[in-house]
């Protein structure tokens, strides 16, 4: 770790250890943003960092934009920065991360420090504006580097490391909670798209597709009339069909009617002799 500050000996540091060890100081502050340095540390650096990202603010109010405001809480764990409405954690900077930080003496208002992003593992340079507060930021921040390098020299650098392993364990988990939640969006989509396919609309009817069997495509109908055509060949046609035996007898008694296995005898006289006559004249 490096240290950054050192105590004056005419200024004794501005809160107590328990309010930065067990809890966090909080100011209020413009964000003016952060850009990478090649450096961890040094004046000219954060100077030409600050002359950087001030620009960038000219231009940007220039266009109507603000310069937001954030949240800094600080502790002997790092410097958090929030959304001071919605309390957001913006950027988490590791105390054992940081390895500069200086406020401006050309500029009162305006304070810096440095930090090792924990992705890509370069040094990025945040700068902030406090009209009243930014020699006192410094000054909190420089108190919690204090702190925070008694508590490794006690602990023999092993809350360093357990630090380590709790802030990675904490991204994993967050990492997994962000898979969590696409998964389930992703899960819920697919059952409302069955859902849909399962359901039909209201007012819907479903109707029976066609059947594509031989007997649905040939009507049939068992009283339809059976006519004797004569063959090709000249030959007579087949005699009628006989009844067969057994024929089961109407509600009368009588044997049922069959106008195609009726033989002449089964007219009477005067209808057999006008069937007669108009067989012969079908003749001539």
């Amino acid at each position: 770790m490096n240290r950054a500050f050192t105590r004056k000996k005419d200024k004794s540091w501005m809160h107590t250890p328990e309010a930065l060890a067990k809890h966090y100081i909080s100011y209020s502050a413009k964000f003016l943003g952060h850009t990478e340095v090649d450096q961890p540390k040094g004046t000219e650096v954060v100077r030409d960092a600050v002359r950087k990202l001030k620009f960038q603010r000219h231009i940007k109010k220039s266009e109507g934009q603000k310069i937001p405001k954030v949240e800094l809480q600080i502790s002997i764990y790092g410097v958090k920065i929030l959304d001071p409405k919605t309390k957001n954690v913006q950027y988490n900077c590791q105390l054992h991360r940081m390895s500069f930080c200086a406020d401006d003496k050309t500029d009162k208002r305006i304070f810096t420090f440095i930090c090792k992003d924990s992705e890509s593992n370069k040094h990025l340079c945040y700068v902030f504006d406090s009209e009243k507060c930014a020699e006192e930021i410094t000054l909190t921040i420089g108190q919690a580097f204090d702190l925070a390098y008694k508590k490794f020299l006690e602990s023999g650098g092993k809350d360093v490391e357990t630090r380590k392993q709790i802030g990675s364990l904490q991204k994993r988990i967050q990492e997994l909670e962000t898979e969590n939640s696409e998964l389930k969006r992703q899960l819920q989509g697919l059952e409302e798209q069955l859902m849909v396919t399962r359901v039909s609309p209201a007012g819907s009817v479903s109707m029976k597709s066609p059947s594509t069997d031989i007997f649905d495509m040939v009507p049939f109908s068992p009283v339809s009339p059976l006519t004797s055509a004569p063959s090709s060949n000249g030959t007579p046609p087949l005699p009628p069909p006989t009844r067969p035996a057994g024929t089961r007898k109407d509600l009368f008694g009588a044997e049922p009617f069959d106008p195609f296995i009726c033989g002449a005898a089964d007219f009477p006289p005067d209808i057999q002799s006008k069937l007669d006559e108009m067989q012969v004249t079908a003749r001539l």
